[in-house]
């Protein structure tokens, strides 16, 4: 696995890719009509690919093969993060997140947020993320649960900071 950065002839593979894992991957937290107006199919490719453009985007791929993809804005913000559901569990996300806040922190970036999916709250506690809160979100006229996550670098993880 190699991590790259984001292309703009990306934005199809990311879009496929981010539809087909929702309805698959998140099917066991979530029920096929909060599947669907989640991800609709429905992209405007070129407002995604406006967004990985602004963000720091970092793709994981294999063989030409997109394993998954994630991206941050230069606030801390981590906006995407899903890798191809035959991919889940072999450290792809990991790797995608952990290149992410590097880049932030070499940026002075030190505290981030992140809106996670019931499935994907284990993942982010398991990577240092704390819950703030349940968060509702509707998308024509269906609610869906995720919860705002939230985690800060401590002094002796962060260079930026000096111990006294």
């Amino acid at each position: 696995m190699k991590l790259r950065a984001y292309r703009p002839d990306d934005r199809l593979t990311l879009a496929e890719l981010f539809h087909r894992t929702v309805h698959t991957v998140n099917a066991k937290d979530y029920t096929a009509q909060q599947l669907e107006v989640w991800a609709t199919g429905q992209m405007d490719l070129d407002a995604w690919n406006q967004s990985f453009l602004e963000h720091t985007t970092v793709i994981a791929e294999a063989n030409g093969t997109v394993l998954g993809f994630g991206d941050m804005d230069n606030t801390g913000y981590l906006d995407r993060l899903y890798v191809h559901r035959d991919f889940q569990n072999k450290g792809v996300a990991t790797a995608i997140l952990a290149a992410l806040e590097q880049k932030a922190l070499l940026a002075e970036i030190c505290h981030f947020v992140t809106y996670a999916s019931i499935t994907a709250k284990p993942f982010f506690e398991s990577r240092g993320y704390f819950v703030i809160e349940e968060n509702i979100v509707i998308r024509s006229g269906i609610p869906l649960i995720n919860y705002r996550m939230e985690k800060t670098c401590i002094a002796y993880d962060n260079p930026f900071v000096t111990q006294t």
